[in-house]
């Protein structure tokens, strides 16, 4: 005698056998799917409450490596008004990014794949596997247009259940080359490739191990991957001919690393004297209660002797933010075992920091202690250099909801306006340049709350209020985004 998933969970969980366990599990699963088809028909349904209007761009992908912005889902999707993403973002609690690809898949399938999207909702195929179609034929290079998304839709529809990253892309590919390449007059003097360049190279810095590792991935052209091939082996035959145990994939990693730091720049031209005026690609931070550490690269020399030098492949400033109870009686300091990369809020380790310290090619600083606690006041509009280190460190990502861009890359936003008039006027500042009222604001969450219907509240130094459109309120401080319980008043009637 057997007993339907639902009846089983009507008794404690204990009580189950193997059998109604895994059909109890089956059940959750197949609900799951069903939930996250819902989800995408509803985002899509938000979508098309928000058309563009006046007021409002529609929402675009501004992609890594890109030069464009590019449209969140495929020609013949109807477009979105962007202010409309990161409120859908934040109740589901997830980053406005992530919004723009949940609703620009939910457009790509049901005006692109409609065959996709009905297996979808009749439970055929999981949600998760459509969205991976709708953004191969999303981010197509070039665009695929609506024939070719319809062609690939009619083949993958059947087995989409199955089919795997190198099929899809095979067929991106091949509808491409049905739809755009072949649409394309021949001209004998077009000297444009016949495929698009797919070069490029990519590191997941959202993704960071452990022991402070991170993927990388790259598309070479053939003759520089041999080289950079040959390269590495080259590379780590000489780390273990100096004694490295490490395995052969860790001393080729070591190897690209040692090729990063002591070739910063192309020599096109033969050795030259390295120059005091070099570009400094943006460092890296890391902050976090005990030591903070700012990785990048200064224009100083390394190396040592006469001849041409290279630039030192990597600055450190060091940050040590110390509290009374961490020093000893004989004035010695006690740090914690971890920190934080300030940039990119990694958790980093303090023996990899004292490895850092230790590299002969690192430029080390220590930096002067930034009291986060203080009120720093400027009586212009500009914040000045320590207020701007004090907020970033303070709040170390922009302060939307769920946004988790480093504040080292955002813009300082007045909180409450500045208003530039009131000295001329007579009138109090009601926006003054303080620490309370700065905090950091990536550029679409800048405009978002200039021009997007959201209002904000300090509640004290780096925490804010933030209500939506709608009414819903959350909570941000430097631990995350919490969603507060809606007003009574604020909930609406069916």
């Amino acid at each position: 005698m057997t007993s339907s998933p639902a009846a089983t969970m009507t008794r404690g969980a204990d009580d189950l056998s193997a059998a109604e366990l895994l059909a109890a599990l089956g059940e959750r699963k197949a609900a799951e799917d069903r939930a996250a088809a819902e989800q995408l028909d509803l985002a899509a349904r938000w979508a098309d409450l928000h058309p563009p209007e006046s007021i409002h761009d529609a929402a675009t992908f501004t992609l890594p490596g890109l030069e464009h912005e590019e449209a969140i889902a495929g020609p013949g999707c109807p477009l979105v008004a962007a202010f409309c993403i990161a409120e859908l973002g934040a109740t589901l609690g997830i980053s406005t990014q992530a919004a723009k690809r949940l609703i620009g898949n939910a457009l790509e399938l049901r005006h692109r794949l409609p065959k996709l999207w009905a297996h979808v909702h009749a439970g055929r195929v999981p949600a998760w596997r459509a969205r991976q179609v709708a953004e191969a034929t999303t981010h197509a290079t070039p665009a695929l247009p609506l024939q070719g998304a319809r062609w690939v839709d009619t083949q993958v529809a059947g087995f989409a259940a199955k089919i795997g990253p190198a099929q899809l892309d095979r067929l991106v590919a091949e509808a491409i080359q049905r739809f755009v390449q072949a649409t394309l007059p021949e001209d004998p003097d077009d000297q444009q490739p016949p495929c698009p360049d797919t070069r490029g190279v990519s590191f997941d810095f959202d993704q960071v191990g452990y022991p402070g590792t991170i993927r990388m991935e790259g598309e070479l052209d053939l003759a520089d991957a041999l080289d950079l091939d040959h390269a590495l082996r080259h590379g780590a035959e000489q780390l273990k001919a100096l004694g490295s145990t490490d395995p052969l994939g860790a001393r080729r990693a070591r190897a690209l690393g040692e090729i990063a730091r002591h070739q910063q720049v192309l020599d096109l031209a033969g050795a030259r004297p390295a120059r005091q005026a070099h570009g400094t690609p943006e460092g890296q931070e890391a902050s976090g209660t005990g030591a903070t550490t700012t990785t990048g690269h200064d224009a100083s020399t390394s190396g040592r002797g006469s001849g041409p030098r290279l630039p030192a492949a990597r600055r450190l400033d060091l940050h040590i933010h110390l509290s009374a109870a961490a020093l000893g009686e004989d004035g010695a300091a006690t740090l914690e075992s971890t920190g934080r990369l300030d940039q990119r809020q990694q958790l980093v380790l303090l023996e990899q920091v004292k490895a850092w310290c230790a590299d002969t090619h690192t430029d080390v600083r220590i930096t002067p202690v930034v009291d986060l606690d203080a009120e720093i006041h400027t009586p212009g509009y500009e914040p000045t250099p320590r207020q701007r280190e004090q907020v970033q460190l303070r709040d170390q990502t922009c302060y939307f909801p769920w946004c988790s861009r480093p504040a080292t890359r955002c813009d300082l936003d007045h909180v409450v306006p500045y208003d530039h008039d009131a000295a001329a006027e007579g009138r109090e500042q009601p926006g003054p340049t303080t620490s309370a009222n700065l905090a950091p604001a990536c550029r679409a969450h800048h405009r978002l709350k200039t021009h997007g219907r959201w209002r904000v509240l300090v509640l004290a130094a780096g925490v804010y209020l933030w209500i939506s459109p709608h009414g819903q309120p959350y909570l941000r401080d430097r631990t995350g985004t919490t969603a507060l319980p809606l007003p009574s008043h604020h909930v609406h009637r069916r």
